[in-house]
């Protein structure tokens, strides 16, 4: 088989597996392969859209030459690096640096000042869904930028434990610094080799922990949450507890900041009212 040959007949795979050509496996093995997870994991996938779960689980399956999620189940139960590569897969851990700048900007001289004015030494921010870090590490330089009293701290949780352990080494590829002021990388990293380290006094401003938000109980008292693109690969009914409970997470006249493709449509319900888009403020 020529070269071409083979790019043809892969093209053609991948594009009668996207077009539902090739077979999806049961419905039942996938419920089965969720309570599995659960059971030895201790991760819930039920809150997740199933459409899109099933389908990336069920390429990673091919990539194994798998035949079944019993199969593949087994795999990852032996295999460490193939169970970090499923948890990677999962959760969608595409970030970088200031995302969307305008709207850090807004915070920066809007609404971190008077957060700052309201709770000084005591100010608390949970970075939700941080993935590999780089939503935190930002809120972290706007802190030292408005010179917060070092006791002011960052919450970065996440479910992946892979990208937490990265997010804590502080490294970074070019791609992830594409939103962030010059000035801001001249300020608060080191460029070494091709890559961006977040330095020190970024670094200390940042608590990084493991936190499934489905699951795991919530803190309460925070002047500011984040999360950002996370509460999209959830169904509806589990992005609304999700929302009730962030909002039961914030202070009076703390707020919530979302992605800009979220948007909570009950808000006044959660004793929520819009601050600026994206960006909703408790009040009650």
């Amino acid at each position: 088989m020529s070269l071409d040959d083979f790019k043809d007949k892969k093209f053609a795979w991948i594009s009668n597996f996207q077009s539902g050509e090739i077979p999806e496996l049961p419905w039942d093995q996938f419920e089965w392969f969720v309570e599995k997870v659960k059971e030895t994991m201790g991760l819930d996938l039920s809150g997740y859209k199933p459409e899109r779960m099933k389908r990336r689980i069920e390429m990673l399956i091919r990539k194994y030459n798998c035949k079944s999620y019993k199969e593949y189940f087994e795999l990852i139960s032996k295999d460490n690096k193939k169970r970090d590569e499923f948890l990677d897969k999962l959760t969608i851990n595409v970030t970088e640096f200031f995302r969307n700048p305008e709207k850090w900007e807004e915070l920066k001289k809007v609404f971190l000042p008077q957060l700052l004015q309201e709770s000084g030494s005591k100010f608390r921010a949970w970075s939700a869904g941080c993935s590999s870090g780089e939503e935190p590490y930002s809120l972290a330089i706007l802190l030292e930028e408005l010179k917060a009293p070092p006791t002011a701290k960052v919450l970065a949780t996440d479910i992946d434990i892979g990208v937490l352990t990265r997010a804590q080494i502080g490294e970074y590829e070019e791609r992830s610094m594409v939103s962030t002021p010059p000035e801001y990388i001249q300020k608060y990293f080191i460029v070494r080799d091709g890559k961006y380290i977040v330095k020190p006094n970024v670094k200390a401003r940042v608590q990084f922990k493991r936190h499934n938000l489905l699951q795991d109980p919530f803190e309460k008292g925070f002047d500011l949450i984040l999360c950002r693109n996370v509460v999209i690969y959830f169904e509806m009914e589990a992005k609304e507890e999700l929302y009730r409970k962030f909002a039961e997470s914030l202070r009076v006249g703390g707020l919530l900041f979302v992605g800009n493709t979220e948007r909570i449509f009950n808000y006044r319900n959660l004793g929520l009212e819009v601050a600026s888009p994206f960006i909703y403020k408790k009040v009650k």
